[in-house]
């Protein structure tokens, strides 16, 4: 079923937790809070009120769905035989938010707390992280309604291509269209059902850019595993770089020495503690579905050694060099100076706001935090890094990889050699003019004659954007009075506006 344009007042039902803590990774939403839907549109609303856009094109780019949702939501419904020979009905959606550029961009997420509210509400999030590190993307999502870890592989093999097929037959999916990505539960190899699918069904010269996140074997590109977390760590490293930033909390300068607690250790929460680690912060606290870990050595938990473990035995939990915690939503209230949520949304909310005892709240996930839930946190004086820029890297590097499928050619192949060619020559003319005789070991020539790898300007063209945005958000919060989520959404309302203006939708 495709929802249009959908009007004011529409409303799908809310859950609501019945216990005093969340204690699962999958909860939604606190009793009497905002759905996220309704999160998004708050956050709007208060940047809105600092952008120079006028009523209407802020009407037009708006999230509420007592306005406008997304420009297109499609709902799915399938069956799915299993292996045991029963069929299961299968829910699943696509939202499109903003049509300003294209084509639209965002994940598919396999959860069984997958509905429109959220999927949409996801979309618009990915609008406006997408004009605000400025990448020429629309915002969309998609989620499939089920928990993939009761699926065998031909069983979510079966499920991915089906809703591929559903895509193409609507339309949703293409290079120039809508070109999902992976999210919760989903990874490379769903990807690459994806791209089989759908090249199996259009003949598209550019069909590998029909999707992002791919296994390198099939057009993905170097550095797309970390890219969130790496651009988690980058915006971190930045604000513990800044004197000001510090110096509200009570901290010195570096990541060094702080402690840390992650919830998640899933993709991001894995790759942005050990990019975390490996800059000397301590991991005292992992909270994970089924379990969490408290370190009791004091030099922190060993990323490398809990991921080894997870591999080997599918859980954290239990993990010999650390406590086991089961109530693992208490974990995210033990004292520390940074909390990273890296799960899902509405995660610290009014229930537990006010026993958090971080000093700064970094949002990987989408969504962690809720609006009361941040008014209560900064009555506290903590800070909060936005979700809108943070986790932006996945996108960012899923841009680079839409680029180099759509130009057939990976980075750095024309101008590696010719750039190691050049910089061997200058070394010899160096040597033989100022070196008296003497040469550079060869150790030292390698890595002075180095060429740029796919990953060299995958990993540059990464940092370069986050620095710059997050330069922009901070400058943009100080003149404005405002904290770092009202002007990372200030600066994409106003991005879009210009769009809106320049492509004469608006006088």
């Amino acid at each position: 079923m495709l929802i249009g344009s959908l009007g004011k007042g529409f409303r799908l039902p809310r859950g609501i937790l019945s216990k005093q803590h969340c204690t699962s990774l999958y909860s939604t939403i606190w009793q009497g809070e905002p759905t996220f839907l309704e999160a998004v549109d708050i956050y709007f609303e208060k940047a809105a009120k600092l952008a120079a856009a006028t009523p209407d094109i802020l009407n037009q780019i708006k999230s509420a769905s007592k306005l406008q949702a997304c420009n297109n939501l499609l709902k799915l419904q399938f069956p799915l035989k299993r292996s045991d020979g029963t069929v299961q009905l299968i829910e699943a959606y696509r939202a499109q938010h903003s049509h300003h550029r294209l084509p639209v961009k965002g994940g598919i997420r396999m959860a069984p707390n997958v509905e429109a509210n959220e999927t949409m509400a996801l979309a618009a999030l990915m609008t406006f992280k997408c004009a605000l590190v400025d990448i020429p993307f629309g915002g969309a999502k998609g989620g499939i309604k089920v928990d993939p870890t009761k699926y065998c592989l031909l069983e979510k093999e079966a499920i991915v291509r089906r809703y591929t097929s559903e895509l193409v037959k609507k339309s949703f999916i293409g290079p120039a269209l809508d070109v999902p990505a992976p999210d919760y539960g989903t990874g490379p190899q769903e990807m690459a059902w994806i791209k089989d699918t759908y090249e199996q069904l259009r003949s598209d010269i550019n069909g590998s850019a029909c999707v992002t996140g791919k296994p390198l074997e099939e057009g993905g590109i170097h550095g797309r595993q970390e890219a969130t977390g790496l651009g988690v760590f980058y915006c971190l490293r930045e604000f513990f770089n800044s004197e000001d930033c510090v110096n509200s909390l009570g901290l010195n300068l570096g990541i060094k020495g702080k402690s840390f607690i992650i919830q998640g250790f899933g993709n991001v929460g894995r790759h942005t503690s050990t990019f975390v680690q490996e800059a000397g912060g301590r991991i005292i606290a992992i909270a994970e579905l089924g379990g969490g870990l408290v370190d009791e050595s004091g030099a922190g938990l060993d990323v490398g050694q809990v991921q080894r473990y997870q591999e080997q035995h599918g859980t954290i939990s239990g993990f010999p060099r650390a406590k086991t915690v089961l109530e693992t939503s208490s974990l995210l209230e033990l004292p520390c100076d940074v909390l990273i949520p890296a799960a899902l949304e509405s995660q610290i909310h009014t229930g537990n706001a006010a026993r958090i005892q971080a000093k700064l709240i970094v949002e990987a996930a989408n969504g962690p935090v809720t609006p009361p839930a941040e008014k209560l946190l900064e009555e506290k004086g903590i800070i909060i890094l936005p979700d809108l820029l943070l986790n932006a890297g996945g996108v960012t590097v899923s841009y680079f990889e839409w680029l180099k499928n759509l130009n057939h050619i990976h980075f750095g192949r024309m101008s590696r050699r010719m750039e190691e060619h050049g910089k061997k020559e200058l070394l010899n003319v160096l040597e033989h003019q100022f070196g008296n005789g003497n040469r550079l070991s060869e150790e030292v020539r390698k890595v002075l004659t180095k060429g740029n790898t796919e990953a060299d300007f995958v990993s540059s063209g990464l940092e370069e954007t986050m620095l710059v945005t997050w330069e922009k958000v901070k400058n943009t919060a100080k003149q404005r009075g405002c904290n770092f989520r009202t002007a990372a959404y200030l600066i994409a309302i106003e991005r879009i506006a210009a769009c809106y203006k320049v492509n004469g939708i608006f006088p």
